[in-house]
């Protein structure tokens, strides 16, 4: 019996001896590659780097190579480089702390052209492996598709945590690890049956509710290293819209701190992160567990006229303050200001504290609460023992920059941008130094190098782990659907303090 044997072609192909650039001119500068890796700093535990060539050429020859014996030689008749896993990592793991080259080559109908070598470097420290993040629309009224995935940055492996098809077609966000670890984290849902916060403590899921009388169900979330404490913050957020730009805004016209007791089930606060004359928001833990950082500005009504009725909204400017946190007797200090926006110009938001204690990384835009719609989020960076911050000019563009959080050991940390094209937001990744100095960030490496050309998402709030989710997906729904329980109010703030809030249900702006 006869067999059919069907011959595939493939784009890339094997380069042989005779194929090799054996003469070619030097062309003085280094070739234009998507995306942009060159003159990087890597993890030595990261996924490869494939990219495209972006030069004119019938054929292409790449050379990868560091200070070992080792080289990586692809040859593509397309410009795109896939390099091979196995390979790369044996490369990074061979060359750690080590320069890592790339040599390329284009064949024209003038013969072979060398670019110059593109220079990396691989750092000594990994970044923690796994990366989560929202997978949301650009457009705001387009968001009922959404979901909850983690990247493994080793490979290009992603599972979907939990996608809101699964619980109602809701809003879903802000996921937190505790201590860089997928072991304790959180996630918000948000509308219908599911609403609550999904919370895993220690192996354990359950559906929280945390509004009360005092607040309404928090959002924001940072985890207390001690792992048993959580702080939120509780906030009435509004969408409106300006005729030109970016015509998207946000104001919160109530928001207040709250913290939750997991083991006793208990919501707590204090007039020092719950005072009705300012609005306070994005508490962020010092990795001692001893300060509770958090953005705050004056009470949504003092930025309004006379009439209540024309609103400064361009007026509205977070500083960045403090509180001590006694954690035996569950206490705060009074605020402590840290950077004040009176001296800034500018609005201070979302603060996140290094693991090593050292820095606080922060957004600053013109005004507002909001910096993933405002094209002016730059981040800045605080070295907490000079308290003298600066603008990282390394990482900023004159688009959207904002979302950042760190790697468990401080040495990495990864920003959400919108760089490319200020529709979509990215995931880039930079080395921070001993002196706090930040090295060119580089976009999350994807198998198919073209993928961000079509792929119109957010990756929203990209969160570090140093392991994966072990919680299945169907876990999630399940308890999504099960039992929701409810936490108590401190019988001090139920009975000596006035709910702060109106009832009703909180709603999460899509992002």
């Amino acid at each position: 019996m006869n067999k059919l044997i069907v011959l595939f072609v493939i784009p890339l192909f094997f380069i042989h001896c005779s194929d090799k650039p054996q003469a070619y001119q030097s062309m003085d500068r280094i070739p234009v590659i998507y995306p942009d890796y060159t003159a990087i700093t890597i993890p030595p535990n990261i996924a490869p780097l494939n990219f495209i060539i972006r030069e004119k050429g019938t054929k292409f020859y790449v050379k990868i190579y560091g200070m070992t014996a080792d080289t990586i030689r692809i040859g593509s008749s397309s410009g795109i480089i896939s390099i091979a896993q196995k390979s790369w990592s044996t490369l990074l793991e061979k060359n750690t702390d080590k320069p890592l080259f790339i040599d390329i080559y284009s064949k024209t109908d003038g013969g072979w052209i060398k670019y110059q070598t593109v220079k990396n470097k691989i750092a000594a420290e990994p970044i923690d492996g796994y990366l989560t993040y929202r997978l949301i629309e650009p457009q705001f009224s387009f968001y009922k598709v959404l979901g909850i995935y983690q990247r493994n940055l080793q490979n290009f492996d992603e599972k979907p945590v939990l996608m809101n098809k699964f619980t109602g077609n809701n809003c879903m966000n802000c996921h937190e690890f505790c201590n860089n670890d997928a072991s304790n984290f959180l996630m918000h849902l948000r509308g219908g049956p599911t609403s609550s916060t999904l919370i895993v403590h220690n192996g354990v899921v359950k559906k929280v509710n945390t509004g009360t009388s005092f607040s309404r169900a928090g959002a924001y979330p940072s985890w207390h290293p001690s792992g048993d404490l959580i702080a939120f913050s509780s906030n009435t957020l509004s969408l409106f819209f300006h005729s030109k730009g970016e015509i998207r805004d946000v104001m919160d016209k109530k928001s207040d701190l709250i913290v939750y007791l997991i083991d006793q089930n208990k919501i707590i606060s204090s007039k020092a992160i719950a005072n009705p004359d300012y609005l306070e928001t994005f508490p962020a833990w010092s990795p001692d567990g001893k300060y509770l950082y958090f953005c705050r500005t004056d009470k949504f009504e003092s930025f309004l006229d006379s009439t209540g009725t024309d609103l400064a909204f361009d007026k509205i400017r977070y500083d960045l303050v403090r509180v001590t946190f006694d954690r035996a007797s569950l206490t705060f200090s009074e605020p402590e200001m840290i950077i004040n926006s009176k001296e800034t110009g500018k609005s201070i938001l979302m603060p996140r504290v290094s693991p090593d204690g050292k820095y606080v990384l922060f957004c600053m835009v013109e005004y507002g609460n909001f910096p993933i719609y405002r094209p002016d989020s730059d981040l800045y960076i605080l070295d907490i023992a000079t308290g003298e911050y600066r603008n990282l000019t390394q990482i900023n563009t004159d688009r959207t920059e904002s979302f950042h959080t760190f790697s468990h050991e401080s040495k990495w940390f990864v920003v959400s941008s919108k760089r490319e094209t200020g529709l979509c937001s990215r995931p880039y990744f930079s080395y921070l130094s001993p002196e706090g100095n930040p090295s060119k960030p580089f976009l999350m490496p994807q198998k198919d190098p073209e993928f961000y050309k079509t792929f119109i998402k957010n990756y929203n709030r990209p969160e570090l782990s140093k392991n994966p989710i072990n919680i299945s997906l169907q876990k999630l729904a399940d308890t999504a659907y099960g039992t929701t329980l409810q936490a108590e109010l401190d019988p001090k703030l139920a009975e000596g303090e006035k709910a702060i809030h109106d009832d009703g249900e909180f709603y999460q702006v899509p992002q």
